[in-house]
């Protein structure tokens, strides 16, 4: 197994962890620990693209991994009532509707090339999740009032992306629904 892939393993193996320290409410353990893994994001494609160790299974699992990781974290904070419920069932939403449509387009032997705005949705999301974990660990002080308007800047940013890029590869690949 090449370097890029063990790192996209490395990330799915990293959220237990990340949900451990979270929960007993180690939070700057779990911000450390989702930064490192938010970073192994960057660096697989990277050596990927640079080496050219570009594979079918880092295709496939890297953004798989991605969305573990952002949505382990949704799922912790929309129990903690940090992030609203209804957000999280669009982002699923979306995620869902893609992942359909990936589906449907590799049985008939077509790849869907990952958008520039699914790109930038997901380091929004890897932005809004660091500040809404630094804002609850601040909760108390004027410090966290301030990190939490910057966090929910970046989870609405986020979410509207969210709204644009599902609309966007739902547009782009509309022959999908003839088939």
């Amino acid at each position: 197994m090449n370097l890029p892939n063990q790192l996209t393993i490395g990330r799915v193996i990293s959220v237990p962890f990340f949900m451990a320290a979270y929960m007993l409410g180690y939070y700057y353990v779990a911000l450390v620990i989702f930064l490192i893994a938010s970073f192994t994001d960057f660096l697989d494609g990277y050596i990927a693209r640079k080496y050219n160790l570009v594979s079918n299974f880092g295709k496939i699992m890297d953004p798989l991994a991605d969305k573990v990781l952002v949505y382990s974290a949704f799922c912790m904070m929309v129990e903690g009532n940090i992030v609203p419920a209804w957000m999280l069932v669009v982002i699923l939403a979306r995620e869902f509707t893609i992942a359909g449509m990936r589906t449907v387009a590799a049985a008939e032997g077509i790849v869907i090339a990952a958008a520039m705005s699914g790109k930038i949705k997901t380091v929004l999301q890897m932005i809004a999740v660091p500040l809404l974990m630094l804002a609850v660990a601040n909760s108390l002080t004027v410090k966290g009032e301030a990190i939490m308007y910057a966090a929910k800047f970046f989870l609405w940013a986020s979410l509207i992306m969210t709204v644009y890029s599902g609309v966007e590869y739902v547009y782009k690949n509309r022959k999908l629904f003839t088939m």
